[in-house]
């Protein structure tokens, strides 16, 4: 009881410094997303490299904040789509001061590195795109919706999970997460398409309703996926949790997992169809 009384207070504690940045303007937007990307980046790097190549750990946390930086100057004040592809001059940097690391006894770890990039960076970087209406026109809403859609999804999963599929059904990955339940899966997915139905009729989402149901089905989808991404690497290096920056969630990646994967494709879809 003490643990979910923590756990309750974190998460609610996160979704409402969350909120109030979205919403608030596109400054508190960007320090906001390149806060949270920089401590994810760290969080992986803490998992999986554990001090090793710290400058070249640097290089690729500025890599990726120069990534965001870069995509929120093109979305928010009209800078040169062009010059966008910019943001691969860090990564040449990188690739660069490997030749120069002496110790390359652990040399693999680099490829950790880029992986961070590919994993955490991008998908971070991506928000611009609904974080913006029009190039220089700041609304936050639509993330907001993205980010509810994820966490109803969550909270859907970890209910029915820790309820039901403790007890009854079958296991979703159990060489992954053993805790990980179809319950927990149609749980999530549910309740994710229940808030995607209610944030359409609320004016939030500004799309025909079954597009709404589509992108609440596909986020749930995915977003487990990102879930079981993460638990495979921690267990694959022992690791329990990413950080303990949120106690009762672990780490702001443990928290955030979900939304690596769920908020890219949600993108994606509203780009493809060019519904945006």
């Amino acid at each position: 009881m003490k643990n979910l009384i923590i756990r309750t207070l974190t998460g609610l504690g996160f979704v409402a410094v969350t909120v109030a940045c979205i919403m608030w303007n596109k400054y508190s937007f960007a320090v906001l997303m390149t806060g949270l990307m920089a401590v994810m980046m760290i969080e992986f790097y803490r998992m999986t490299m554990r001090g090793e190549y710290v400058f070249s750990q640097v290089l690729s946390i500025l890599a990726g904040v120069v990534m965001f930086s870069l995509t929120f100057l093109y979305r928010g004040f009209d800078f040169p789509g062009r010059l966008v592809i910019l943001a691969i001059v860090p990564v040449f940097v990188m690739m660069i001061n490997s030749l120069y690391v002496k110790d390359k006894t652990d040399f693999g770890k680099f490829a950790n590195l880029y992986t961070a990039l590919l994993y955490i960076a991008v998908p971070m970087s991506m928000t611009n795109f609904i974080a913006f209406s029009h190039p220089g026109q700041y609304d936050g809403t639509l993330l907001l919706c993205f980010f509810v859609i994820v966490w109803v999804s969550d909270i859907g999963g970890y209910l029915f999970g820790m309820t039901i599929g403790q007890k009854y059904g079958k296991k979703l990955f159990p060489e992954v997460s053993p805790k990980k339940s179809w319950a927990g899966f149609w749980g999530g997915l549910c309740l994710a398409v229940a808030a995607g139905i209610v944030l359409h009729y609320t004016g939030f989402l500004k799309y025909p309703v079954w597009h709404c149901i589509i992108l609440a089905v596909l986020m749930n989808i995915f977003g487990v996926y990102g879930d079981l991404i993460e638990s495979q690497w921690k267990r694959y290096y022992a690791v329990k949790d990413s950080g303990t920056i949120m106690p009762g969630h672990g780490g702001i990646l443990d928290r955030l997992d979900s939304a690596l994967l769920a908020l890219p494709v949600g993108i994606m879809y509203l780009m493809v169809l060019n519904i945006l």
